[in-house]
């Protein structure tokens, strides 16, 4: 899909921090302390990015996972602002979701930093 026609899927904010690598201020985000069971997807093209028994609280003010779904993620070197970093984007739109971090939970010691804004949620179905 175009940037164009993601402008008309996307609010503004949603735009800036998916296509264009912003981030949302911490602790604003809708899915920082959501709990419900499901999979979160990409807000761009829906695909199923993390699975909510991954999510943890981190305190750190954005949505945290300890691990992606199976090829879902695409990992990029991110030096700016200063900092030495690992950005994360969806495999299958290049949408920019965050970070990945080395400081999270076992059993992945790794924390990835999701914008609430680059996330959808699909709640389990009920059995």
């Amino acid at each position: 899909m175009a940037n164009d026609k993601y402008k008309e899927k996307l609010s503004p904010e949603a735009y800036e921090v998916c296509r264009l690598g912003a981030t949302e201020y911490p602790f604003s985000g809708r899915y920082n302390d959501h709990w419900e069971t499901g999979r979160y997807l990409c807000a761009c093209c829906e695909a199923p990015l993390f699975e909510s028994s991954t999510k943890f609280k981190s305190g750190c003010g954005w949505p945290s996972y300890f691990r992606a779904l199976e090829g879902t993620i695409k990992y990029l070197p991110d030096n700016s602002h200063g900092m030495v970093r690992t950005e994360i984007k969806c495999e299958q739109c290049d949408s920019h979701l965050g970070h990945i971090f080395d400081d999270g939970p076992e059993p992945t010691g790794r924390r990835y930093c999701v914008n609430s804004l680059s996330l959808s949620f699909e709640p389990a179905p009920n059995t």
